[in-house]
Parts: structure tokens; C-alpha cells; sequence
């Protein structure tokens, strides 16, 4: 099977309009839904007022980190890379749902890259100011690297049409501390997971930019560690009524992480992964991470808890089945699941949570 042949078979069926996209991975790129990544923008002079003072000695410390750049290399192909690259033998599943799972990949890290130099762009408060403008730069490499990927699949992202044409959404700056926070550090999660299991079993790399992961994944952390003292500085983000916006947030990015990775049987299994064992790795590591800044944490561990995400699960299956079908019944289908998935969600919302004290010292090590 060629190249050409696979390419033709990926399944872009449920996007509703290519629009005016110059090709099917931008236009997937460009497609929201409860599961894809967005873009964001924000208020700006709330971001220009941010004062970093409480926790200055740990700022100046990351803000060393950054500048010393030690990924500055790393995001390079070499000659090992190509060599192992041959994506038209794979099994067509596990094509499709590696190329949307690149696709994805791409829009999400674009995402922080546009979001984090529109704020420098738009603040003259140095300490903030220099943090967006290395982030947007470790941003723009990974989503770079991920597009050199796709041309592996003939394809790519055109992202100066992504960044005029995809649709933004506003966010108050505290819910872009909770969930950008969240984002970095369940995107360490992940691939540290990834990397660690490939590790133990190397069998099963059946792509080479898994081998990136290890250090990747530092950038993320990082990245994390910037929210986190954001949050820590401004002691009122973790108080009162905030605390139910923390637990938001993390039950919003736990249940479509967990729905989302079980769309892609065939990389969990070509990883060697059962998906919900993954997930849960994945959601205590992120947990550990969360002591640094969140007062209230979920209990994964509740029974009810674990029940909840795999009804949203099996929610998402159906609606999935019932958009491909169309027509009334379809409709209809996806009307009652959207309600299901509402009265799930908020089943999963009023569970307890478990209270965390949080600690004098913000920073933590990555240490997974």
C-alpha cells in the first residue's frame, strides 16, 4: 500500500465544511467540537498587572531556567529519524488515528503559541512579558516539529491560515491559569508516561518521535511551573468560590482526556497500553503535580468517579455512531446524549473532592 493510497482512506468525515482551508489537515485543524483543541484570547491588562512578588525567588529561578534554553537543540531531526519513518506500512487504523492524533498534537501546542505572544504582545510587565515570549518560542518549535511530521503523511498544516481562520475563544485570565496549568502538566503526564513504557518495552516505539518525548515533556513542566507561581502569587486564586472553578477545570480536562485517548484503540494498543490504566496513570501523576498550587484535588480513587468518565465515554460512542447516521434519529440520539453528558458531568462535579494544604515551596522537580 502507498503512501497516496493511505493518505486517501484517513477519515475526515465528521468535519461538517472544508471551508475555505487549503487542505484536509488544516481543515481538521480548524474544526471545533467538544474534543479538539481551541484558541484563546484573554484581557490582557489583567495579565499586565500580574505581580509576581510572593514568589520571586522561585521566578527568578525558572525565568533562569528559560533562558538557559536546553532544548534549544533538541527539536531537530537526524539521520536515525528518517531511517525509521515509514508510515505507509502501517496498519490503516493505526495510520488514521496517528495522523489525527498529530493533527491534534499540533493545534493544541499552536494554540499556547499564539495565545502566549499575543499576551506579550499586548503587556509591558517585564516579568510576565519575558515568561510568554519563551514560551511562545518552545511552542512554536514543538508545533513545528509536529508539522515536519505530517509531511511524512504527505500532509501538513498550513497554521498562518489556522491562526486568521480558527475560531477564538475568551477566557478571564484565572481560567487561563487553571486550565493552561492543567494542560502543561497533564501534557508532561503524558508523554512521560509514553516515554517511560517504550522504554521498558521497545518493541513497541512504532514511530520515531516518541524518542523526543523524554525532553519534550520538559518544556511542558516548565510551562506549568510558570502557572503554578502565577496562581501562588495572587493568594485569592485559591480561595473561596475559585476553588470550585479548580475543580472545574480539572474534571473538564480529566473526562476529555479520557474520552478522547479511547478514540484511538489501535495506538493504545500498538503502545502496549490499556487506555484507562494509561488515563489513570496519567491523572495521578498530574494530581502529584496539582499539590503545588490546588487546595481541593479530585478522588480518582472514587468508584463514582471512575463509573462517571466511563458513561462519558460510552456517551461519545454513541453520539459518534449517531452524527455518522444522520438524519432524525440521529439528531435526536445526539440531542439525548448531549443531556446524558450534562447530567453526567455534573454527577461528577458535586463528588467530594480531597483537601490539600498547599506547600511554603511552589517548584517542584520532574521527576517521572
Amino acid at each position: 500500500m502507498n503512501a497516496v493510497t493511505q493518505t486517501e482512506s484517513t477519515d475526515f468525515s465528521l468535519i461538517d465544511d472544508l471551508g475555505d482551508a487549503p487542505n484536509e489537515s488544516t481543515a481538521a485543524a480548524e474544526h471545533d467540537d467538544m474534543l479538539s483543541p481551541r484558541f484563546y484570547t484573554t484581557d490582557f491588562a489583567a495579565f499586565n498587572d500580574i505581580d509576581v512578588s510572593l514568589v520571586k525567588d522561585e521566578w527568578d529561578e525558572m525565568m533562569s531556567e528559560f533562558e538557559a534554553d536546553a532544548n534549544a537543540k533538541h527539536f531537530r531531526r537526524d539521520a536515525g529519524y528518517d531511517r525509521e519513518v515509514n508510515v505507509a506500512n502501517y496498519d490503516p487504523a493505526l495510520y488514521d488515528e496517528l495522523l489525527h492524533f498529530f493533527i491534534s498534537s499540533l493545534t493544541s501546542e499552536f494554540s499556547g503559541c499564539i495565545l502566549y505572544a499575543d499576551i506579550k504582545k499586548n503587556i509591558q510587565n517585564e516579568d510576565v512579558h519575558k515568561l510568554m515570549g519563551y514560551m511562545s518560542r518552545d511552542e512554536a518549535r514543538h508545533a513545528g516539529f509536529i508539522n515536519k511530521a505530517l509531511k511524512d503523511f504527505d500532509r501538513d498544516v498550513d497554521m498562518g491560515y489556522l491562526k486568521k481562520a480558527k475560531d477564538y475563544t475568551f477566557f478571564k485570565p484565572k481560567f487561563i491559569h487553571y486550565a493552561t496549568y492543567l494542560s502543561e502538566k497533564i501534557g508532561y503526564a503524558r508523554y512521560i508516561t509514553i516515554f517511560r513504557q517504550l522504554e521498558k518495552h521497545p518493541e513497541n516505539k512504532f514511530h520515531p518521535i516518541f524518542d523526543w518525548f523524554k525532553d519534550w515533556c520538559n518544556d511542558e513542566f516548565r510551562h506549568g511551573e510558570a502557572f503554578a507561581l502565577i496562581i501562588r502569587a495572587d493568594p485569592k486564586l485559591t480561595q473561596g468560590r475559585n476553588k470550585l472553578w479548580i475543580k472545574f477545570f480539572q474534571l473538564a480536562v480529566f473526562a476529555t482526556m479520557y474520552v478522547r485517548d479511547h478514540t484511538r484503540p489501535e495506538m493504545n494498543k500498538a503502545f502496549g497500553f490499556d487506555p484507562t490504566d494509561y488515563d489513570y496513570r496519567v491523572f495521578d501523576i498530574t494530581l502529584e503535580c496539582c499539590k503545588q498550587c490546588f487546595p481541593v484535588l479530585l478522588d480518582i480513587n472514587n468508584p463514582a468517579f471512575r463509573s462517571g468518565l466511563e458513561t462519558l465515554r460510552k456517551i461519545n460512542v454513541r453520539n459518534t455512531a449517531a452524527r455518522k447516521r444522520g438524519g432524525i434519529i440521529g439528531h435526536l440520539t445526539q440531542w439525548g446524549g448531549k443531556l446524558q453528558g450534562v447530567a453526567t458531568f455534573a454527577k461528577l462535579y458535586f463528588l467530594p473532592t480531597i483537601k490539600n494544604p498547599l506547600p511554603k515551596k511552589v517548584r517542584l522537580k520532574p521527576i517521572w
